[in-house]
């Protein structure tokens, strides 16, 4: 099994498990993934989801370079959007997703994170899209994804020199939300995610696709639909019990 998947307390985590290549992802590991993501998507007592790689050295090392050496231009553009779809169906998650980056997050792996909601970092984590090195660009999302989250200019500089950021680097930037050291990881991701359990899953899905239509919307649309969203919450079970959690002073049940 090339993608594990664990299920704990409405935790959902999934772990690429090729360690032997540095969780490099070839089309059988993104199909696999794929399915373990819609997996999690569709268990009910799953509220939220963890990505991160086996072992200590990498979160996922990008794709198989060997492989894409003898793709063809059809090859090369299948294999693309079957990332975006990977990537997609992360980022459009209604269930939050939180990228436990540990070690090597190098191309596509860089991009699967960019496509998580939150990314937290082991202290010895090491960010890159370094496609240009070796004639290619990032295809998995990076070119449009970067930008937005670390603005245009340092998506430029990282994408175009194909260096390597440290976590420090990563988080001071805005690319990472945390760091941590190695051993607190995953604990520090469960964290968050308990934080994220206690909340209406109803408020919370609904915040990420305001947030996500956020980035290619203009303001005034967005807070039309904002404001529509909202108002819109007042008609369900989740509103009315954490409005009246609230007044009487106890925690809500959701």
């Amino acid at each position: 099994m090339q993608i594990k998947i664990q299920k704990d307390n409405k935790i959902g985590i999934i772990t690429v498990n090729r360690p032997e290549s540095l969780n490099a992802m070839n089309k059988d590991v993104i199909i696999e993934f794929i399915s373990r993501v819609d997996e999690l998507l569709l268990d009910e007592d799953i509220k939220v989801i963890i990505i991160t790689g086996s072992g200590e050295k990498a979160f996922i090392a990008g794709a198989d370079i060997k492989l894409m050496q003898k793709m063809s231009k059809k090859d090369a553009h299948e294999f693309a959007i079957l990332g975006h779809k990977l990537t997609n169906v992360i980022e459009n998650s209604d269930k939050p997703v939180i990228a436990a980056v540990n070690g090597f997050a190098l191309g596509g792996g860089c991009e699967v994170a960019l496509a998580c909601h939150i990314r937290v970092a082991s202290d010895n984590a090491i960010f890159a899209q370094p496609e240009v090195k070796i004639g290619l660009l990032p295809g998995w999302g990076g070119t449009q994804r970067l930008p937005r989250i670390v603005g245009k200019g340092l998506a430029n500089e990282l994408i175009i020199t194909g260096r390597n950021i440290t976590a420090q680097e990563a988080q001071q930037i805005g690319l990472v939300n945390k760091v941590v050291s190695k051993e607190e990881l995953i604990n520090s991701c469960l964290d968050i995610a308990n934080l994220i359990i206690k909340n209406s899953p109803n408020a919370v899905s609904n915040s990420i696709k305001l947030i996500n239509l956020s980035s290619g919307t203009e303001l005034a649309e967005g807070l039309l639909k904002e404001a529509k969203t909202f108002s819109e919450l007042f008609e369900t079970e989740e509103t009315t019990e954490g409005l009246t959690a609230f007044v009487e002073k106890r925690s809500p049940k959701y």
